[in-house]
């Protein structure tokens, strides 16, 4: 069968990732293959009798298909084989934390389940924040069904078939499947033999992946976006939204305080976006007057580049900038969602943290930046009016987010005299969430910081805020500070505790 024109595919969105990123030639297990069968105990070529793989073709679908990746050379994908994921009581996180989820991409996606439990993984993973732009169906079936309905139906960007056949009915499944896929198709397999030379073979046929049960969600999403990442594209860093559950319980002091620990404490670097147009304070708390900052990225966010960027930014430290809000009231901010989103991932490649001060508004585009922020800090002060709504966020990022960890809270201005309060443990038991911080009330430290323009380790290091807010830097990066900085900490404690 002639292949199909893949302008008649109506999940074609104007993103073609197969123009831009163009898999490597030349396979790197076929000279060493034999070999490799006898050191892994395989003996003689287990599929020596099986079809051979077609040549390529220009006019072949799987043309595109049929060169090797280098994912070829990574073992087959399984929870067990995957060094990159750690596994946490708060969900799967890289190694040093400091990297960003990606998101799948504006493509069509098909999947062809031969299991229910497969189909309830996939249509979870389909749910997610990071599959929000991509558009997924799925059907039940197998490889045999997506062969009977692509005989007379264009192919998406990505096919993904699941089998349960021993792996000479499967390639020769595939070998079907090949003739009734459009040019560019990719196609990842889901079968259940998790046999290395198995997945050799099915790299040399232009298959792009081959998923071994069980898995999770994430672990698809990843897989997906991993076909479609750019290597020459810079880093995605990690986004981290910081929201009070109501004004002012100091969710601006906790965002600019938990940035600059990030930048000096754990060492890495940091941007803080102020998105509180007319009122932010980031200015004032960094004693910086910047002359341009977010507002004039958002006014033009298709000419946001590098260059720009790093113009109306302002470097507080040699680790740390910042984005500052104008926090003046002579013009209307009215900012269109999408230009939010386009800013913060442009954002997002300059730095491993950004760190987003989010205004007390609700908006179409705060919910977008809270559902699809890495991490999320709710600040609240210990009554009513915080406990409902911190629920009602919580409610909703928990519906939002399955498979994400749930956000973290974080109890300021705790013992204020004279003032009734509820109890933290009561406070964390009705959210089913515990607080993961809580600052004490401390007025004179937090006074003196806010009125010289400086951060609250920089006033009073010594204190419990300071240490909470260290201690929150370091469970949102996920890694310990540096041991010159370690030690220093460690000291000014000993030095209190004496």
């Amino acid at each position: 069968m002639a292949p199909r024109s893949a302008d008649l595919d109506p999940f074609d969105l104007g993103f073609e990732a197969d123009d831009v990123f163009a898999p490597t030639s030349g396979d790197p297990w076929r000279d060493d293959a034999p070999q490799l069968r006898q050191t892994a105990g395989l003996g003689e070529d287990p599929f020596a009798d099986f079809p051979p793989a077609r040549p390529a073709a220009e006019d072949d679908p799987f043309a595109e298909l049929s060169r090797p990746t280098a994912q070829a050379a990574s073992p087959v994908h399984h929870p067990a084989s995957h060094p990159s994921v750690q596994h946490s009581p708060e969900g799967p996180a890289l190694p040093d934390g400091s990297a960003g989820e990606a998101s799948v991409p504006r493509i069509g996606i098909h999947v062809f389940c031969s299991r229910p439990e497969t189909t309830e993984m996939v249509e979870r993973a389909a749910g997610d924040r990071r599959m929000s732009r991509a558009a997924t169906i799925v059907r039940p079936g197998g490889v045999q069904a997506a062969i009977d309905y692509y005989q007379n139906q264009p192919t998406p960007s990505l096919v993904i078939v699941e089998s349960l056949d021993p792996a000479p009915e499967l390639l020769t499944q595939l070998e079907r499947l090949a003739e009734v896929c459009d040019p560019g198709t990719k196609v990842v397999t889901i079968g259940s033999a998790n046999d290395i030379a198995l997945y050799r073979e099915l790299m040399r046929r232009g298959v792009s992946e081959y998923l071994v049960p069980p898995l999770s969600p994430l672990q698809i999403i990843r897989a997906i976006t991993a076909l479609y990442a750019d290597p020459a594209a810079p880093f995605t860093g990690r986004q981290i939204a910081v929201v009070g559950a109501k004004g002012g319980v100091g969710a601006s002091t906790v965002a600019h305080n938990l940035a600059w620990s990030l930048a000096e404490t754990i060492q890495a670097g940091v941007v803080l976006a102020d998105f509180d147009l007319p009122f932010g304070t980031a200015g004032l708390n960094f004693n910086q007057d910047p002359l341009q900052g977010v507002a004039d990225a958002l006014g033009q966010p298709d000419r946001l580049d590098p260059v720009l960027m790093d113009r109306m930014m302002v470097r507080v430290t040699d680790r740390l900038s910042l984005f500052a809000a104008p926090a003046t009231l002579d013009q209307d901010y009215d900012i269109p969602p999408d230009a939010f989103e386009e800013v913060v991932q442009k954002i997002r490649a300059a730095a491993p943290f950004v760190v987003l001060d989010l205004p007390h508004a609700w908006s179409a585009w705060k919910r977008k930046m809270l559902i699809a922020s890495d991490d999320l800090v709710i600040v609240a002060t210990p009554d009513l009016a915080s406990l409902r709504n911190a629920k009602n966020m919580i409610d909703l990022v928990r519906q939002a987010r399955p498979n994400d960890a749930p956000p973290r809270l974080v109890l300021n201005q705790v013992g204020v005299p004279g003032r009734p309060e509820i109890p933290v443990k009561d406070f964390g038991d009705a959210l089913g969430l515990g607080p993961c911080l809580s600052l004490p009330f401390e007025p004179k430290a937090f006074g003196q910081a806010a009125n010289h323009g400086q951060m609250i380790t920089e006033v009073a290091p010594k204190s419990k805020a300071a240490e909470g807010l260290a201690q929150l830097a370091q469970l949102i990066a996920r890694r310990e500070p540096p041991p010159a900085q370690k030690s220093s900490l460690l000291g000014g404690l000993f030095n209190k505790k004496k």
